[in-house]
């Protein structure tokens, strides 16, 4: 007998529909769970899995070689040093997810931190004007982007190297002949970015407060999706999750605190990548991003406005390299001609691409820049402890860049595959 359009719409027939479609399969139960792990996997969803597989290998690893490497002073200075970079390459996901590429976020942050430098030291400006017109550089050098991009049609393979080129040149422009200028030692940067830590009282607290976070992020999550009639998360699993979660925190926020605690400058990285996690999964923008990066001219017949989606991402870019600039100038106490523009530029991208952002578009997520930053610092770091010649830093960085995209372009064919895209 045939159903009526009523019966359709029950809440048996969705949740029926809900069980049917692999996309919303129904997570109650450890073994409706596991079989949806499964399924990610087997089609090539794996998330950020490939990455902390490896920063635990790398850890244990150098450990084995050196066990400096996981005290207290090491894992402080780890996150300290990681941040300016970690910013950068914020930036360079959110490019990426476009399915383009942004190669003069090093020659950027050096100019903006050198134009703040000469504002500030030899001009004589105070520092909120300073760091406001570092700042500036970026948003304009984006906005330009986006107009060679919109309206020229220049690839940004081809601007961005200009760019690197181009900005570079201003950097040793702005410089002058002495090339160097150092900040003073009582400047908000140099505070900011060296000497400020959180409290360990502080710390603790900020630790409740981050779980109790996505803890209610995660119920209401679940309420949402129980008012639109789908399967909702398995709730023990949220709670296990909130609970690894605390422990986790607790455990590293009491081992930083044998040292120095969390930085200032540590904890700013973090905001940012959390902010623009949240506005990437819960706002329309973010959204747009992801359809723009997935298919073009499938967003724009959608009635996205794609041009508007490059202009935001070039500017946040170009933006967010800028205020890594500053910062990584107030780490180092001074602005050279030599800042941004060593391994700045392939640093950043590739943390992006390590952490996990596809450069193929529209896959992603802020987080790709966290975690990739810190495999890089912590390689880094384990070879100045075990005294490797910087040359093989740079080898073994290629390699795990290499190994990256190799995950990246094999879970994309088993997407591909099994008709995930």
């Amino acid at each position: 007998m045939a159903q009526t359009g009523e019966e359709i719409h029950t809440p048996q027939a969705a949740m029926a529909a809900d069980l049917a479609d692999e996309r919303l399969i129904k997570t109650q139960g450890i073994a409706g769970y596991a079989r949806l792990l499964g399924t990610r996997l087997r089609s090539g969803e794996l998330g950020n899995l490939p990455v902390v597989v490896g920063l635990l290998v790398i850890c244990l690893g150098f450990y084995l070689q050196e066990p400096r490497f996981l005290s207290s002073r090491s894992l402080v200075s780890i996150s300290q040093f990681a941040a300016p970079v970690g910013i950068i390459a914020l930036g360079i996901v959110l490019v990426l997810l476009l399915g383009e590429i942004d190669l003069s976020v090093g020659s950027v942050s050096g100019f903006a931190a050198a134009t703040m430098a000469v504002l500030l030291v030899e001009q004589g400006s105070g520092t909120v004007l300073a760091i406001a017109a570092g700042i500036g550089v970026g948003v304009v050098i984006g906005l330009c982007y986006a107009w060679l991009f919109n309206k020229l049609g220049v690839p940004s393979f081809v601007f961005s190297l200009a760019g690197l080129l181009g900005f570079q040149g201003a950097l040793l422009y702005v410089l002058g002949k002495n090339g160097t200028i150092n900040l003073p030692s009582d400047n908000f940067l140099v505070q900011f970015t060296r000497f400020e830590f959180l409290s360990p009282v502080a710390s603790y607290v900020l630790v409740v407060l981050v779980t109790g976070l996505y803890l209610g992020s995660g119920l209401l999550t679940i309420a949402q999706r129980r008012r639109a009639e789908l399967s909702t998360p398995w709730l023990p699993v949220l709670l296990v999750k909130a609970a690894a979660l605390l422990v986790l925190l607790l455990v590293l926020t009491w081992y930083v605190n044998i040292d120095r605690g969390w930085s200032y400058l540590w904890l700013f990285f973090v905001a940012l990548v959390v902010l623009m996690d949240l506005a990437l999964r819960r706002t329309r923008w973010g959204r747009h991003v992801y359809a723009v990066g997935g298919n073009e001219e499938a967003a724009r017949r959608a009635g996205i406005k794609v041009d508007r989606i490059y202009v935001s991402v070039f500017v946040l870019g170009s933006t967010l390299a800028a205020v890594g600039g500053l910062l990584a100038a107030g780490l180092q106490t001074s602005v050279s001609q030599a800042s941004g523009t060593t391994d700045t530029n392939l640093t950043a991208i590739a943390a992006a691409v390590i952490g996990g952002t596809s450069l193929f578009g529209g896959r992603g997520s802020a987080y790709s820049a966290l975690l990739g930053i810190i495999v890089l610092q912590a390689i880094q770091t384990g070879l100045n402890l075990v005294g490797v010649d910087s040359s093989v830093r740079f080898m073994v960085t290629g390699g795990v860049l290499l190994l990256a995209v190799t995950i990246d372009s094999i879970s994309r064919r088993v997407r591909s595959s099994s008709g995930r895209g």
